[in-house]
C-alpha cells in the first residue's frame, strides 16, 4: 500500500515537471516567433553600426537606465511605451533594447502592431553589451 502510494507521488510529479518543461518551451518558442514576426535580432557590432541612424529606446524601468545604458540611448520604460509612441517616427530605424530581450519582443510587437516597419532588438540585452555606455546624473 505504502509503494503504491509513493508511485502515484512520483507519477504525480513527473507530470508536473514535464507540464513546466513544456510550458517553458513553448512561451520560449512564442517568444522566438513574436521576436522574428516583428523585429530582426541583431547582435553587438551589427545593433552599434546602426544606432547613429537609429532611435535607440532602452525599455528596462528609469532606475535601470540611470544606473547605465547604452550611449545615445532613451529611457522609455515598456509600461509607457503606449504613452509616448508619438514621439516616434515610424520612418526611421527603432532599435529597441532591454536587460535580456523579453520586454525588446514585447515593445517591437507593440511597435509592429502600430506600422513600424524597421524595428531592432540588441541579442541578449544590455546585460551582454560591451559597447559605450553613460550613467545618468539623475540617479534614482
Amino acid at each position: 500500500m505504502l509503494f503504491a502510494a509513493i508511485s502515484k507521488s512520483a507519477i504525480i510529479l513527473d507530470v508536473i515537471f514535464i507540464v513546466i518543461i513544456i510550458a517553458w518551451l513553448g512561451s520560449y518558442f512564442y517568444g522566438k516567433w513574436r521576436r522574428n514576426r516583428y523585429a530582426t535580432v541583431l547582435d553587438e557590432e551589427d545593433f552599434q553600426k546602426g544606432i547613429h541612424k537609429a532611435q535607440v529606446l532602452d525599455l528596462r524601468p528609469k532606475e535601470q537606465f540611470n544606473r547605465g545604458h547604452i550611449l545615445g540611448a532613451r529611457s522609455m520604460p515598456l509600461a509607457f511605451l503606449r504613452q509616448q509612441m508619438d514621439e516616434l517616427r515610424p520612418d526611421l530605424p527603432v532599435y529597441l533594447y532591454d536587460e535580456g530581450m523579453a520586454l525588446s519582443t514585447q515593445g517591437a510587437a507593440y511597435l509592429g502592431k502600430r506600422g513600424f516597419k524597421k524595428i531592432f532588438i540588441l541579442k541578449d540585452g544590455y546585460s551582454k553589451w560591451s559597447g559605450k555606455t553613460k550613467k545618468s546624473k539623475y540617479n534614482d
